[in-house]
């Protein structure tokens, strides 16, 4: 008993104030041993003239485009035959989608941050990660890439692609609105959730493999969500694949449902950031004293 009683009171010594609420995952600022990233401005003027910010819209352009142009054509593929039998079915598709994250995102995350999705702009930018000013030029190059990337594919095979869809999203018969909304939320924070864990400071500081795999848990991310709202919705999560499909195949049920490829990656991209900022890395409150 008496050395319970010892182990009890070096305990209580060791915690001698405590911590108010917010504080617990970021500690002591002279105990870090990692760096975080300042807060970015809402808006930085000074980006506008420098060429590293019109080279990483390029890349995001780029990187979108291809994503647009392989993925359409894989799901095109699918579609077109007659039996899921004699294609790569939906895990091939999914495994497209998400294979194309992961090449595209390690090509590109040294120049862009390797984005790719406006959802994933959106909810690096509510953590403070980018500008205002980059996130909407993010955001256009996305759009404009995968408005082009499809294009190419409907320029390439205009038949075949008027005939299987174009990759277009919309909520599949069976299910409602709300089922397609819901899938949406949850996927898109899946992605997003995974992307603020890959690129955290904290474990690309303590972990010198984080940084290298940061692209496979990504792309890992988009391949299972896939699987699961492939047959809800098509899957979006990105809603400059839905606008660049929607745009180029052009047909009436492509725009019914459109709206929820658009609200519900960005709700799911807002709760992953707010999870991410408050919960997992625990803003830190002052008390009063």
């Amino acid at each position: 008993m008496e050395g319970k009683e010892e182990d009890v009171r070096l305990g209580a010594n060791r915690y001698t104030e405590r911590q108010p609420i917010g504080t617990a995952a970021q500690g002591a600022e002279e105990t870090k041993d990692y760096r975080e990233p300042p807060a970015a401005p809402v808006f930085e003027a000074e980006e506008l003239t420098s060429w590293s910010f019109y080279r990483a819209g390029i890349a995001e352009f780029v990187a979108t485009f291809l994503f647009l142009y392989i993925s359409i054509l894989t799901v095109m593929g699918v579609n077109k035959s007659a039996s899921k039998c004699g294609t790569v079915g939906i895990q091939g598709i999914a495994w497209s989608f998400g294979g194309m994250i992961f090449a595209l995102v390690y090509c590109t995350a040294g120049i862009s941050g390797g984005h790719i999705n406006p959802a994933v702009t959106f909810g690096l930018f509510l953590a403070r990660k980018l500008s205002l000013t980059r996130a909407v030029f993010y955001m256009a190059m996305q759009c404009l890439g995968a408005i082009c990337g499809a294009g190419v594919v409907k320029g390439f095979q205009r038949g075949l692609y008027m005939g299987t869809g174009g990759g277009a999203n919309a909520v599949n018969p069976g299910y409602t609105k709300g089922d397609g909304l819901g899938a949406e939320i949850v996927g898109t924070f899946v992605l997003v959730y995974t992307v603020f864990s890959a690129t955290d400071a904290k474990r690309n500081a303590r972990d010198s493999h984080v940084p290298i795999l940061a692209p496979l848990p990504i792309g890992f991310a988009v391949f299972l969500v896939h699987l699961a709202t492939i047959p809800i919705t098509g899957t979006g999560i990105n809603p400059a694949r839905s606008l660049g499909a929607a745009i180029v195949y052009n047909r009436a049920h492509a725009w019914h449902d459109h709206w929820i490829f658009w609200v519900g990656p960005f709700i799911g991209a807002a709760l992953a950031a707010i999870y991410h900022v408050v919960v997992i890395r625990a803003i830190p409150f002052k008390s009063r004293d």
